[in-house]
């Protein structure tokens, strides 16, 4: 689905030249959901912005499908922690917003947007408005907006960080649920280990800056081990934190 070739990124700083990302290759899988952690400030939004066509590369080449990214591509998805719901929409409305954006609100694709919100437990909320709903229902909502327009491959990026723990432990396993529904492919960026062993087929695990990948770890549960929730509970998933914070080598 995605291929990333040697990738860098140098900033132009008023006292010289910043490298944030230095030979980055890794490939996504259709339906496979990646995780990558890193130490703060190693380049990790960095990354998710040149992936989705946000900021051009300074070194190196992407792929989708086998076919070459060069800027905004309507095959990206990107969520990031604020829903950005607009406050004058209504919750179907919000939903649309994207597929208006890109003129491509066909009856076909608002039947499709509809289906999601049916689907997934928001349709009796779709004439609300963004501040009649709860942290975790406006981000749900964002969520189905972004997964209207039919991407191929759906960045997030700390797409959780601004809801309250309880929340998010709930709220990520509906994500979850949702994404492996659609066989959505996915790759999140966070700074929360437990949440990308929760939920990630894949860890990339990056270095300082200029960030390289570290590790990519594989993270494989029992079968009957199927939601976020589950994995937490699982004894391999200690196993997996202690990797990564090994890997991560971080200094209190």
């Amino acid at each position: 689905m995605l291929r990333v070739e040697h990738l860098s990124k140098i900033y132009q700083a008023h006292n010289g030249e910043v490298e944030a990302l230095s030979d980055i290759s890794f490939e996504v899988q259709e339906g496979e959901y990646i995780g990558v952690v890193g130490p703060s400030g190693s380049g990790k939004s960095t990354l998710l912005s040149i992936i989705a066509g946000l900021l051009q590369p300074s070194g190196g080449e992407l792929y989708i499908n086998e076919t070459k990214l060069s800027g905004i591509t309507e095959d990206i998805g990107y969520m990031l922690q604020s829903d950005s719901l607009l406050e004058w929409r209504t919750i179907l409305k919000n939903v649309l917003f994207g597929l208006e954006i890109r003129k491509t609100l066909t009856p076909e694709n608002a039947e499709y947007a509809e289906h999601l919100l049916n689907n997934y437990g928001l349709y009796e909320f779709k004439d609300k408005y963004p501040s009649q709903l709860s942290g975790g229902m406006r981000q749900r909502v964002a969520l189905i907006r972004t997964l209207a327009i039919r991407p191929k491959l759906l960045l997030l990026d700390e797409a959780f960080s601004a809801l309250d723990y309880q929340t998010r432990l709930a709220l990520t396993d509906d994500v979850y649920q949702i994404l492996k529904r659609e066989n959505m492919t996915t790759i999140m960026v966070t700074h929360d280990i437990p949440e990308s062993i929760s939920m990630s087929d894949r860890i990339i695990v990056l270095s300082n800056r200029p960030a390289t990948i570290k590790r990519t770890l594989k993270i494989e549960f029992p079968e009957e081990v199927k939601t976020p929730l589950q994995r937490r509970n699982n004894p391999k998933f200690g196993q997996y934190f202690n990797e990564i914070w090994r890997d991560l080598d971080v200094h209190l």
